[in-house]
């Protein structure tokens, strides 16, 4: 049996590994800088839209819940494009739970069943929260890495669409 030794120092601060990519070490960090707070923000998005799913009541309840187990779906796949983005480049990334609630840049979550009305406007505050710190990975990677800035609009993408999907609900006319 081989004695193997378990890195003392793991809190370190983690040096990208360049050997993965073409880009400098200063363009890997300021990329992990804005992919970083995507992907916590799109794990929040998603740990709400299954709250909100749980406790959505009222008359669309059926098509609500549904859709909010596809906003709940899509944020889970935006988190891991951004993190394996992050990930391919060389560097970890931290969404642990501690990390999502320290970090989280959504809105306070209601506790407790809602109109399906009330709900829908959290979720949409959630995804206005949300499309603000991708908007700003958007803007900050443009002059770090495009493709990564490639990433960040494709999530913008689609947390648009699902925002109009649940905003849609509220029409009164």
């Amino acid at each position: 049996m081989t004695n193997v030794e378990s890195p003392t120092n793991v809190e370190a601060k983690a040096e990208p590994v360049l050997d993965q990519t073409q880009a400098s070490a200063e363009d890997v960090n300021g990329t992990a800088q804005f992919l970083a707070p995507v992907v916590i923000a799109m794990q929040a998005l998603a740990l709400n839209g299954k709250q909100a799913h749980w406790h959505v009541r009222g008359e669309n309840f059926i098509a609500v819940h549904k859709l909010l187990d596809k906003v709940v779906d899509h944020a889970r796949e935006y988190a891991d494009l951004a993190a394996e983005r992050t990930v391919a480049l060389g560097l970890p990334i931290d969404a642990r739970v501690e990390t999502i609630a320290a970090k989280n840049p959504l809105p306070p979550m209601k506790d407790g069943f809602q109109n399906y009305g009330q709900i829908i406007e959290q979720v949409v505050a959630d995804i206005d929260a949300a499309v603000k710190v991708v908007r700003d990975a958007v803007e900050g990677l443009d002059d770090i890495d495009l493709s990564s800035q490639d990433v960040a609009i494709e999530i913008e993408r689609g947390l648009v669409e699902d925002r109009w999907f649940l905003s849609a609900h509220l029409a009164t006319d």
